[in-house]
């Protein structure tokens, strides 16, 4: 929060404009009773947060008001979605509680303020971000409306992210693009997704994306009459048809034209599916795979088809209700284009998922397509000795992913599951006790190992013995969070049964000792010994791994208590500062330091550049406090970023580089290209050699004509580095050159 600040009278004319516009917006007029009711939580909100600001110095309840417009006017929302997205910040900021909301807009309402507000910051958890995310993920079995506001409001804030500062930016982006992008996309929220990854890039690759973007700008007329010119011929054979549509193109997202740029390795002009069309037909529902396979058939009549590239969604949709025919043909100027052919009703639910798939829930060939992956998400949701942390990782292991394979059950029931999923995951889809008793599995009569890889059109048989029990290899043979969640909670219920022998031992020995309160010594001794597990700690005690004189061991009895041995530490008072913080000397370099770390100099902490990214001077970077490391520094394209920032942002810190030339920092690049017999390595390092860098070692190999090569350099900032890779690139022969993450 800013500074605060009553709001003014020509603040509160333009406060009551913006609701109203959000009004506006709703898809279906309100009854009287349905506007009363929104205007008193507007009311109730606006009085609330009338003393408070955002970053940027507007008065809050705009940002209210906004999550609300866009449940309404993006998603579909109706009244009761409106009223909580209103509210949703009221009981965590301001002092009214959520009985109170409960009094005067009844439970329902209450219960969706309740799932958006974010648990007590003084709950003790691993992960205080996990913890919260666990909370509004549980509601999506309770009312599905919870995470959509949800997702509305994280929208707005990444919408509105350049107010806040960039290590805060960070973390906000990294937790989006973990967690809200896939959540997004497995709800149908297809533009939803889209945005969050657009503006999550614009925050962590910040030069890339601005590199795409003035692209963009710079082609913009080209592409425009490009798409004319590849639309023009279709539109005489599509008024043939005689089915009302609409044919229009849209660039691609600069999040997926990077990617296209990162996979390819090659300049931006040579993308040549930088856009896709669309063919939208308004049809009824029993008409529209006729017409949506009548235009695939004008368009592959026009244009040669790839039929590698055909994409059926319309016979049978995708999980989360998308349904769709997509296929790539050859425009004019031989360029790929992408083409996606749907109804209007195809089209309502690609814009808003879920909220639409329900408007239309029993009209399409899949009238449910939620069920099946609710029933997932309860599962992982009832076990109860999952930490945050974990299921975080099941709930994206099983919710979100892209790509589906088709499989039969030996009664001819489809099951869909991530590409990638293996037989073990097929059995516990079928049944948790299916998965558990798994013993083989037969893929059309014939027996393949647990760990096979599903392809589309296997039709599979689960061969169960009830002797056969989940182990911990079975961990490495499943992909889904569902399987995973499932494997644990067994082997979990095993290890509890197994470490009731130790648990009578250690608590008899506590009773020796004459303990006061058994519960809290154990609970001291797990967090010693097994990160706070009582299950591992009871159970090595009983399969004899530790002793209960070990166990007991690092603590002494004192008035009926357990309390730690004093440890002799080494005298570190001469590196010690203020605070806890330690002096580096190492990162002292002819008395300047390298980084600010939370606006202070860098030497007054221990931290190391982070090996798995390489930061040089000049990226994007930021500080992660580690358990037993001190500070690491990460780049925020790091491969681990988005991990560490969406799960531990409390130990995340802001990091900015000082200007020196004083340092040199290790960078990894790979080089690609066609192998000319002689004089490759000689080229490549004779380049390295007159940029005056220093080679730390070098790697190549070559196979049929073609070469990769593996160069480790000491650069002294990010500039420097961009002038090497540009310098090497331009040698005769050499394809593509990549900064390597390790």
């Amino acid at each position: 929060m800013a500074e605060v600040l009553e709001t003014t009278i020509e603040e509160q004319t333009g406060i009551r404009e913006a609701y109203e516009a959000m009004i506006a917006c709703l898809q279906n007029k309100p009854n009287k009773a349905d506007l009363e009711q929104m205007e008193r939580a507007f009311k109730l909100a606006n009085y609330s947060h009338r003393y408070q600001r955002r970053k940027s110095g507007e008065p809050y309840i705009y940002h209210p008001i906004a999550v609300a417009r866009i449940c309404s006017e993006e998603i579909g929302l109706g009244p009761t979605a409106i009223c909580a997205a209103l509210l949703h910040d009221v009981v965590e900021d301001t002092p009214v509680s959520l009985d109170d909301i409960r009094q005067e807009f009844g439970e329902r309402i209450a219960q969706m303020v309740g799932g958006l507000t974010k648990l007590d910051s003084a709950y003790t958890n691993e992960s205080q971000q996990a913890a919260n995310f666990k909370k509004v993920l549980s509601t999506l079995i309770i009312d599905m409306r919870i995470v959509l506001i949800k997702m509305a409001d994280r929208l707005h804030n990444m919408r509105t992210i350049k107010s806040m500062p960039e290590h805060k930016q960070f973390k906000i982006a990294a937790e989006t693009s973990y967690i809200y992008a896939p959540l997004a996309h497995r709800l149908g929220l297809y533009n939803f997704r889209s945005e969050f990854l657009d503006l999550c890039m614009k925050v962590l690759e910040r030069d890339e994306y601005q590199a795409v973007a003035r692209k963009l700008r710079e082609t913009k007329t080209s592409r425009e009459a490009y798409i004319e010119r590849f639309i023009a011929p279709l539109r005489k054979k599509l008024d043939e048809l005689d089915y009302p549509y609409r044919i229009y193109g849209r660039p691609k997202s600069i999040y997926s034209i990077s990617n296209k740029l990162k996979k390819k390795q090659v300049p931006f002009e040579q993308i040549y599916d930088l856009f896709a069309v669309r063919i939208v037909v308004d049809v009824p529902v029993n008409k529209e795979k006729l017409a949506c396979w009548a235009c695939y058939s004008v368009v592959t009549d026009v244009y040669q088809g790839v039929p590698e590239r055909l994409k059926d969604w319309v016979t049978i949709p995708k999980s989360n209700g998308y349904e769709s025919l997509h296929t790539t043909v050859a425009g004019p100027e031989a360029r790929f284009v992408e083409v996606q052919i749907r109804s209007e009703r195809m089209n309502e639910i690609a814009e808003r998922g879920f909220a639409a798939h329900w408007k239309y829930k029993g009209v399409s060939n899949q009238p449910d397509v939620y069920e099946q992956w609710f029933d997932s998400v309860r599962d992982i949701l009832d076990d109860p000795n999952s930490d945050t942390v974990q299921f975080l990782g099941d709930f994206r292991d099983n919710a979100f992913f892209n790509e589906e394979v088709y499989v039969w059950t030996p009664d001819g029931d489809m099951k869909s599951l991530p590409k990638g999923a293996t037989a073990l995951d097929f059995a516990f889809s079928v049944h948790t006790e299916v998965g558990y008793h798994c013993q083989s599995v037969l893929v059309d009569e014939r027996i393949v190992p647990l760990s096979y890889n599903l392809r589309n059109g296997d039709r599979l048989q689960v061969v169960t013995n009830k002797q056969q029990k989940p182990n911990e290899g079975w961990l490495k043979l499943v992909t889904t969070g569902k399987a995973k969640a499932k494997i644990r909670q067994a082997m979990k219920a095993e290890k509890k049964e197994k470490g009731e022998l130790g648990k009578e031992a250690l608590l008899r020995r506590l009773k020796k000792l004459r303990i006061d309160d058994s519960g809290l010594a154990v609970e001291q001794l797990s967090k010693y010994h097994t990160e706070g597990s009582h299950i591992d700690l009871f159970y090595n005690i009983a399969q004899e791994h530790i002793t209960v004189a070990q166990v007991m061991a690092p603590f002494i009895v004192e008035n009926g208590k357990l309390v730690a041995k004093a440890v002799e530490l080494p005298d570190e008072s001469a590196g010690q500062l203020p605070g806890g913080r330690k002096r580096n000397p190492a990162n002292k370099e002819k008395g300047h330091s390298r980084l600010l770390i939370n606006g202070e100099p860098g030497d007054q902490f221990e931290y190391t550049m982070a090996t798995c990214c390489h930061p040089v001077q000049g990226d994007q970077v930021f500080a992660y406090l580690t358990a037993n490391a001190g500070l690491k520094i990460h780049r925020s394209r790091c491969p681990n970023a988005q991990n560490l920032m969406a799960n531990y942002g409390y130990r995340i810190m802001r990091a900015e580089w000082v200007s020196t030339t004083e340092s040199s920092f290790v960078v990894n690049l790979k080089l690609t290209g066609l192998d000319s017999g002689t004089g490759v390595i000689e080229r490549i390092s004779h380049e390295i050699t007159e940029m005056a860098l220093n080679i730390r070692s070098f790697s190549i190999s070559g196979n049929d004509g073609y070469f990769e090569a593996n160069v480790s350099l000491l650069v002294k900032n990010k500039d420097q580095l961009y002038l090497a890779m540009q310098g090497l690139k331009n040698l005769d022969h050499v394809s593509t050159v990549s900064r390597e993450e390790d």
